[in-house]
Formats: structure tokens, sequence, C-alpha cells
């Protein structure tokens, strides 16, 4: 499965009366392939996912899918097994080309609970399978003993790891096979990842930033550390100001300030206050 180094976590347009604009969708799809993105990740959690209908993820995904050569992964991860599997049901007849899916949020299942649960979502499809591991979301943290064990399942593919422990990434890599996929979810620590052997990043900031990130991952693939280490110093103010308050408030703020309209926000999310909306604006200077 080659997704390449830059997954972008692509933000869901609205209209102005809080529809999907699937045009508007599938300009932005195209606008980052063509900015650097090596796959999309299309209703994860910073496309608005607990907000959208099933009807509303199947035409997404569709209009994306006919629209952009690089891979598209779809978010169907949910705190219900047999939901998580209707939603995989729902799309099988799209040809995605993988599956994100979260770990249980809310209910906090244990480590047997975990495995249990990615087990039988993986048994329902033959697609593969990158698990998404943000604790600070889903107050329960997937274990690396628990993804060791899950890496041996043939369509588990990979993981999305959010948890902001460099330890556990690094062991994550260390006692996986080696065409198993370990990305960062933390767009702040995407040359960290990448020096200790990480695949890449799932990225919320290449939403706006996909060039200059594309330039980062390339310098360090070309063993220019000082300048991969600049770009990322450069980006440093970016990649917090994108989370100064809950993603993806931020980031579509973000891409409306650069002329890139995406719309507002379902509720539960609202608009950002000013003093969000000023450190959006001054984190963009680097851009």
């Amino acid at each position: 499965m080659n997704l390449g180094r830059l997954i972008t976590a692509m933000v869901t347009p609205f209209d102005k009366d809080l529809n999907v604009d699937y045009d508007q969708a599938v300009r932005l799809a195209k606008k980052l392939e063509g900015e650097r993105s090596s796959a999309l990740v299309i209703n994860g959690t910073t496309g608005e996912s607990p907000t959208l209908t099933s009807e509303e993820v199947y035409r997404l995904l569709s209009e994306i899918k006919k629209n952009v050569s690089i891979p598209v992964i779809a978010g169907v991860g949910t705190n219900n097994t047999k939901k998580t599997i209707d939603n995989i049901n729902n799309i099988k007849d799209l040809n995605v080309d993988g599956l994100l899916v979260i770990t249980p949020y809310y209910n906090k299942p244990n480590q047997e609970s975990l495995y249990a649960h990615f087990k039988a979502v993986a048994e329902s499809t033959d697609l593969p399978i990158i698990i998404y591991n943000v604790p600070g979301r889903t107050g329960v943290n997937i274990s690396v003993k628990t993804v060791k064990k899950l890496a041996e399942i043939k369509n588990i593919a990979g993981i999305k790891e959010a948890s902001g422990d460099m330890a556990q990434f690094t062991r994550m890599i260390n006692e996986t096979p080696e065409d198993f996929l370990v990305y960062s979810g933390d767009d702040i620590l995407t040359l960290p990842c990448l020096s200790v052997g990480g695949n890449g990043i799932v990225s919320v900031a290449s939403n706006v930033a996909g060039v200059k990130m594309g330039e980062m991952i390339d310098a360090f693939e070309n063993s220019d550390m000082k300048k991969a280490a600049k770009i990322n110093l450069e980006l440093t103010n970016l990649f917090d100001g994108l989370f100064v308050t809950t993603s993806p408030i931020p980031v579509k703020h973000a891409l409306n300030i650069l002329g890139f309209n995406v719309g507002g926000y379902r509720l539960p999310l609202t608009e950002p206050t000013p003093e969000v909306s000023k450190v959006v604006k001054e984190c963009l200077a680097v851009l």
C-alpha cells in the first residue's frame, strides 16, 4: 500500500446554508493533489465527520474519487463496531483505496476489546485499514503490544499515531513488520517522526501548507537535514496556530483567509473568536 509521505486530512467545504459543497470539495481535492499531497483522508474528524450523513459521505467520496489520481482513504470509524462495519458496507462500491478507523471513543474499551473491535472490522472488508490512535480525543490509548498483534492481521496496513508520545511511536516502528505503515498524526512531529523511521504524516496543516511540507520532506529524503530543520522551524508557529482551538476551526478559517472558500462549521463547532482569528492570521505569515 503506497500512500506516500504527505497524507492530507481534508476539510469538508460547506456552502452558506451549511450544505456540503461538493464542487468546492472537488476543487480542494485537486488543489491538494497539486500541492504535494500524496493521498487524501475524506470524512475524518478534520472533515467534520460526526456531522455528515451517510448519504453525504457517499457522495463526497464518490465525487472526489472520480476527480483525483492519488489514493483516497475513507474515514469510517465510530465507537460502535457494527456501525463502523455498516459505514464500510455503505461505500463498498466506490473503490476507495483504504479506510481510516479511529479507536472507539467515550466508551473507553480495554486493550482486549480494542483488539476485538479492529479484528472484527478488518474481517468485514478486503480494504487496507489504517488504525487511528488519538487518545487526546478518544480517551483511550492503543498500546504498542496491541498494535503489534493487530499488525499480524493481513489487511491492517498501518496506524496514524497521534498520542504525541515519541517513545511509543518509535516502539511501534521497532516492533511491527517492516511493511506496516506508521504515520504521525501530529503536524509538529512530522520531521522527528521521519527521523526515527516513520512513513510520514497524516496532516491537517497540509490543507494550507502542502508545498512547504513537501519541501521539508524532500530535504529529509535527500539527507539535507539542515534544510529540513530550517523549514520545520519556519512552520512551527503555523503548526501551533492551526491547533490554537478545536480542529478544524483554525484550518478552515485559514483556507478562507487565503481565499479558498470552505465555508463555516456545523454545530457543535462554531466560528473562531477574534482572538483565534488573530492567531491564525499571524501564523499564516510563513506561507
